[in-house]
């Protein structure tokens, strides 16, 4: 069960109502964010649930069956909104658009690609300073320099940086240079670096494991947020299967079922979900149309010369095209659902 306190709840009375839980064979854990205060009840037996709701400081409580409390749709009635600052906004009625390059590479670079998402009017711009690449001869980023140049280049021109976040001992570092932390394929069930995920106050943004299942990326969420963070981003950018044909099978199933078992927004990366560039677009659009609250995708001013995933790369001759197609296409889903 979820019990939404008070948020002026006293000790006292969030005492009494673990004595209550426990005396009907619950544990209680308690959970505080920057939006609540909750008691995750863990437990099997039946009870009456008035006589746990009518206890004073608690708001609201909730039967929630899901593994995953937290981040289920079952206690939550409105979907949850993420809100950047200066008016950017994820899981509201625009769509939500992402975009800029595999790697941050230098500043001509971020100055180019700033200047072309202004033009577009994308208030997110994503980029990796510290990139997980399989070969140990590939390039891996400018690091921590690289992020402050980013980061003050964008915010100078008014826009929002998500990058990945790889290691623990990054998160502190970082925190004053960016406004979404991403956790990449590979980290997603990296239990350590999302404990401490759960305890700052910025956006964070869980990729799909590379063979992970919906379950388990929902896990994943529920340890942020259990951790205090309730500002989350769930992102479907394909899986691992036998197929070869593309580099990833983008599961487009993964977006309704989220947008179903889940309150927080979702977002499609179609730029590692089918790894192929001229694919790139009808993916993105697939993706709007079922239901996709933002799309992250790769754009480069010149993709053959990218330092790294080139080939999943469009150009801004491309990525203008796609950004109008996107939006037109989240009208079309707006008016028919």
């Amino acid at each position: 069960m979820i019990i939404q306190l008070e948020n002026n709840a006293s000790e006292d009375q969030i005492l009494k109502v673990k004595e209550r839980l426990d005396d009907i064979g619950y544990k209680a854990n308690e959970v505080n964010t920057q939006k609540g205060k909750y008691l995750i009840g863990i437990g099997k037996s039946d009870f009456d649930i008035r006589a746990i709701g009518q206890l004073p400081g608690i708001r609201d409580i909730h039967i929630v069956s899901d593994d995953y409390k937290l981040v289920s749709n079952k206690w939550k009635v409105n979907p949850t909104v993420i809100d950047l600052g200066d008016g950017v906004i994820i899981g509201g009625d625009e769509l939500a658009i992402m975009s800029g390059p595999c790697s941050i590479e230098g500043e001509e670079q971020i100055a180019d690609t700033i200047d072309f998402l202004k033009s577009q009017g994308v208030k997110i711009m994503r980029g990796g300073v510290y990139k997980p690449r399989s070969s140990p001869y590939s390039f891996r980023g400018l690091g921590i320099d690289g992020l402050k140049l980013w980061y003050k280049m964008a915010k100078e021109a008014g826009l929002k940086i998500i990058t990945e976040v790889m290691q623990v001992s990054q998160i502190e570092e970082m925190y004053d240079y960016v406004d979404i932390y991403q956790v990449g394929a590979r980290n997603t069930q990296n239990f350590n670096l999302l404990d401490e995920l759960g305890k700052v106050d910025k956006a964070v943004m869980i990729k799909r494991g590379i063979s992970g299942t919906i379950d388990e990326l929902l896990y994943s969420a529920e340890y942020v947020f259990s951790g205090g963070n309730e500002k989350l981003l769930l992102c479907e950018r394909g899986i691992r299967t036998y197929e070869k044909a593309s580099r990833n099978t983008f599961d487009i199933n993964a977006i309704p079922i989220l947008k179903e078992k889940t309150h927080l927004p979702v977002i499609a990366d179609p730029s590692h979900g089918i790894g192929i560039r001229k694919h790139v677009g009808e993916v993105a659009m697939a993706s709007v149309i079922a239901g996709a609250d933002g799309v992250i995708f790769e754009s480069h001013s010149c993709p053959e010369k990218a330092y790294s995933d080139g080939q999943q790369t469009l150009d801004f001759k491309e990525s203008e095209k796609l950004v109008k197609a996107m939006r037109e296409t989240h009208k079309l889903r707006k008016a028919f659902y």
